[in-house]
């Protein structure tokens, strides 16, 4: 344990202990409560398991869930070496055999089981080399107890390895590992043999439950009853795979109670099923309930269920007004030239839009259809947080790799034609190389490890081709493996029978290109497998949803992503969160395992993680091409041109980037990329550059709140500005109002250094005249005579103050949040802007600014290739501090800036991103710190001479963000 180790643990069990106000407080040492619910358990756990060199467990319940998550963190140390103990036990019956069984996979972890009854422990220990990590309270390792779901205490302590509570806890442990059975295939068998799973109390026989809307229909239920109370004819809702979009159809039509109903779908085992549905919430005679599909014909029913190709071919037998209720599911489909038809031909009183993914990739919009009324809207991430649907443990590994690089770049090519969806033809050498019988016993070998919930093994495969499907089919089965391809020149008889047989365990996989993107139910399915690259996260998450119904005995889906080195990669994470766009920091949060979409954990294995964050590094998330499909489908749903606020409103894309994407520096700009006419002049653009670069991100909202009050009357007084200030929680001292003033009336800026005065069109946008607030002459003008320039600024205005939301008023920065060295200048209120450059790693305000504000940028992580003289390395020590060496000018103890830091006048702000080549110009800020006493030191490298402090934050890192920051678990 090094010295700095044991002073922070010291301090921070003082501090902890003693009296608080002494020491120093600590996330990394020294008592501390997780209550698994800011942030879960698990993550914890996680963290010290991948950082450290052996661990010992001794819980009581442990579900299988969590040894699914379990599974590819010990994979990783496996490779590195580090093994673990876990003691568990019989106690209640709780842990099922299907626990054990999987538990013996895990070679480097050695189980024994208690004997005797009362074994109820929770305690995790965790080996870091000079000191240990120790977890104890009441979580068990049960997905609930870890994932955020219970609310539970757990004590975390820290001991150095000399330690009294070290001792104990290793002798204690030892003495009941010694008394502990291991866990062995044979006795697994006699458990198995023996086990009777906990009963629950018996229950009087109830009556045949009613069916009622769950939390989210009951919402869409009221929600569209409050649209037809409108008097709209249409509707849409948007509702993720697997939430109940049938039942709430059936409970809208319950609500309606319309004479007649035509209910339309694209496949016929859609009708039979919704037919089904619609019979057990409604109630009433069997004939009421009828089908109108190729082999039946029930023209008179009630409730009619029709396909759509055998209803367009029979219109004329139907009158345009006969159904007073129309419903189509899977209405994405509406584009088609039949669907067309049949909404031009009826005229219900309302008709009722049903899809999870109303997005096309054609020119019709499926909103315009339905006259751009979403009636209630929920997507995937949504209904995982609500779990509505069983969670997903995903796992990214690393394809297989032949021996001639001939042969994977053959397999390489193969599978990028397929990634887009498009037509080609099958490689049929690649296809055999695929389908090979070493390929083939690698992706089982992978399956058998990974698992699935429940007894029985119901799989479902995806491929980039209908050739490659049915040869894997037939590869399986050669390898004791039931499988049988599926495409769609496949009949509805034998999807039914493969399907039946799947669900019945007499097939273990199904294997196919794209037939189940959508349409299919088989809640069974346990495990899905990705065989093939794709460009489309929306088609991803159709595919991803087949397995995640819920079913009787199945508590969560595998999801194995075997990821090859295609140029696509970086979609995945976005696809498995839901996200639009993304931040590279998000997104590789996402990889890096640090994100969980409700109880759902998504893992990537270190070398499929090299090539998803390989692809990351170089996609642009931000390109106009990726924009431009999301705009027109916001286009589509809202009817009408777009305002930037709607982007924020709707989650589509972040604003921010939406006005600064390639050569795009304002809202007006992008709209004119869309093709859509702006008509502004060179001083109106300028003025929007302005809005967008320096006050659109809502980091300050005094500007904002300023213009706005200006929008709405030409005076402002300076009284009243300050009572919207106040109102809103700001700060509103003399110096703050300065910058505000300067930033307004662009004398913040330079007349060359950019950005300059010209850029922002040179003139005041506000000025400051006696005791009042009013638009510059210019501005006064552009936006008099140009109602759409007013309009976008009123909209720039509008979503600044939304995005604003995200930061604290009475505040100059936000910890957490994310700034640019731009940013920090304005924000502490300097009166001129400055260069980047200028700033470099520190900046200390002049005396003529009339501030005593210090602010530091660390890069933490170092890009190869950057200059030796920059590659010194800063280092946090804990969470508690940071290493920090001053630049090259500050080799002296006696200079200007070193003697600044030294004297505590200034209050100092601490900024840290992870790495220069990801993100170049946005740090998060740390918060405010102060240099630690005694801690300067001159270090010498060769020809290198820097000098280093330690600046201590006042308020403690927290795990997650520094493990951000620091990467620790990468490798």
């Amino acid at each position: 344990m090094t010295d700095w180790q044991t002073t922070e643990l010291q301090a921070a069990l003082v501090n902890s202990l003693v009296d608080q106000s002494q020491g120093q407080a600590s996330v990394n040492f020294g008592p501390r409560l997780l209550d698994n619910q800011g942030t879960p358990t698990w993550l914890t756990l996680r963290h010290h398991l991948l950082t450290c060199r052996r661990f010992c467990f001794s819980v009581a319940f442990i579900s299988d869930a969590m040894v699914s998550n379990l599974k590819p963190l010990l994979r990783q140390l496996a490779a590195k070496g580090v093994k673990g103990q876990l003691l568990t036990a019989t106690y209640l019956n709780f842990n099922t055999p299907k626990v054990f069984t999987e538990l013996l996979k895990l070679p480097n972890l050695e189980v024994r089981v208690a004997a005797g009854a009362g074994f109820h422990q929770k305690g995790y220990w965790f080996d870091h080399g000079a000191y240990a990590t120790f977890l104890v309270g009441s979580a068990n390792l049960t997905a609930g107890a870890m994932l955020g779901r219970n609310q539970e205490w757990m004590l975390q302590l820290d001991s150095r390895a000399a330690g009294a509570f070290t001792g104990q806890f290793q002798q204690l442990f030892a003495r009941q590992w010694a008394q502990a059975q291991p866990l062995t295939a044979a006795w697994l068998a006699a458990y198995q043999a023996n086990y009777q799973a906990p009963q629950a109390q018996p229950l009087a026989a109830a009556p045949t439950p009613v069916i009622r809307p769950n939390r989210m229909q009951a919402a869409a239920l009221a929600a569209i009853e409050q649209l037809r109370g409108t008097g709209a004819r249409r509707g849409l809702v948007i509702s993720a795979t697997g939430t109940g979009k049938t039942y709430l159809a059936a409970f809208a039509v319950q609500a309606a109670r319309p004479q007649r109903l035509l209910f339309v779908a694209h496949r016929e085992q859609i009708l039979q099923k919704a037919r089904r549905s619609f019979q057990k919430v409604m109630g009433g005679a069997e004939r009421d309930y009828g089908l109108l599909t190729g082999n039946r014909h029930d023209w008179g029913a009630k409730y009619l269920f029709a396909t759509v190709q055998t209803l367009q071919k029979n219109l004329a037998a139907f009158e345009p007004a006969e159904f007073d209720y129309l419903i189509i599911d899977e209405v994405h489909h509406a584009g088609a030239a039949t669907y067309q038809a049949l909404l031009d031909y009826f005229h219900p009183t309302f008709c009722l839009g049903l899809t999870a993914t109303p997005e096309r990739t054609d020119e019709v919009s499926v909103f315009d259809l339905f006259d751009h009324q979403v009636a209630y809207e929920i997507r995937l991430p949504e209904a995982l947080a609500a779990e509505m649907l069983v969670p997903f443990h995903y796992v990214g590994i690393a394809d297989y790799q032949f021996t001639l690089a001939a042969d994977n770049q053959r397999v390489t090519k193969y599978q990028a034609q397929f990634a887009t969806g498009s037509a080609h033809r099958a490689d049929a050498k690649a296809v055999a190389l695929l389908t090979s019988d070493e390929r083939v016993a690698y992706l089982l070998a992978q399956t058998a490890y990974y698992g699935y919930s429940g007894d029985q093994l119901h799989g479902l495969i995806f491929c980039a081709s209908v050739l490659e499907a049915t040869e894997l089919a037939a590869a399986l089965c050669r390898h004791g493996h039931p499988a049988a391809a599926l495409s769609g020149t496949d009949g509805i008889a034998r999807r039914e029978q493969l399907v039946a047989q799947l669900t019945a365990g007499q097939l273990e996989y199904l294997v196919t290109v794209d037939i189940f993107n959508e349409g299919i139910d088989i809640p069974c399915i346990n495990q899905v497998v990705f065989l093939r690259n794709t460009a489309s996260p929306i088609v991803y998450q159709q595919q991803l949803g087949r397995g995640l119904r819920k079913s009787p005995g199945k508590d969560y889906l595998v999801v194995i992503d075997f990821i090859g080195n295609f140029k696509h990669n970086y979609l995945l994470p976005l696809a498995l969160t839901g996200a639009a766009t993304a931040s590279a920091d998000a997104a590789r949060a996402t990889v890096q395992g640090q994100t969980l979409v409700g109880q759902s954990t998504i893992e990537f294995e270190p070398v499929a993680q090299e090539r998803v964050l390989a692809t990351l590094s170089q996609a642009h998330l931000t390109a106009l091409s990726r924009l431009r499909p999301l705009y027109m489908d916001l286009k589509a749903r809202l009817g009408r041109r777009p305002a930037l606020s709607d982007f924020q409103r709707y989650g589509v894309a972040d604003p921010l980037v939406v006005t600064s994407t390639g050569s795009v520096r304002n809202y007006a700009q992008f709209l004119a990329k869309m093709g859509e006419p702006v008509t502004l002049t060179d001083y109106q653009h300028r003025v929007l550059n302005f809005c967008s670069a320096e006050l659109l991100n809502g980091k300050r909202r005094h500007e904002l709140l300023l213009l706005a009050q200006l929008l709405n009357q030409p005076v402002v007084t300076a009284q009243a500005f300050q009572a919207q200030l106040q109102a809103h929680g700001c700060v509103s001292d003399p110096l703050t109002l300065r910058s505000v003033h300067k930033v307004l009336d662009l004398s913040y800026f330079a007349k060359r250094a950019r950005p300059t005065q010209a850029d922002y069109g040179s003139q005041p946008v506000v000025e400051f005249v006696g005791n009042h607030y009013q638009w510059g002459p210019q501005m006064r003008a552009a936006l008099q005579t140009t109602p759409q320039f007013r309009a976008l600024v009123a909209d720039t205005v509008k979503t600044g103050l939304a995005l604003a939301q995200a930061y604290r008023p009475d505040q100059l920065f936000t910890r957490g949040q994310k700034y640019t060295r731009k940013d920090a200048v304005r924000l502490i209120n300097n009166p001129k802007n400055l260069n980047a450059q200028i700033v470099s790693g520190y900046y200390f305000t002049n005396a003529e600014s009339q501030l005593h504000e210090g602010i530091f940028f660390v890069s933490y992580q170092k890009r190869q290739g950057i200059k030796k003289a920059l590659a010194y390395q800063n280092e946090f020590i804990g969470h508690g501090a940071l290493r920090f060496f001053l630049n090259g000018k500050d080799i002296k103890p006696t200079a200007k800036n070193v003697q600044r830091l030294l004297s505590g006048q200034d209050r100092l702000h601490l900024f840290v991103q992870r790495s220069n080549a990801l993100d170049q110009q946005s740090y998060y800020y740390l918060g405010t710190c102060h240099y630690q006493a005694d801690s300067l030191t001159k270090v010498v490298d060769g020809d290198l001479t820097r000098l280093a402090v330690n600046l201590a934050l006042d308020t403690p890192l927290d795990d997650q963000l520094l493990r951000l920051l620091t990467g620790e678990e990468d490798a």
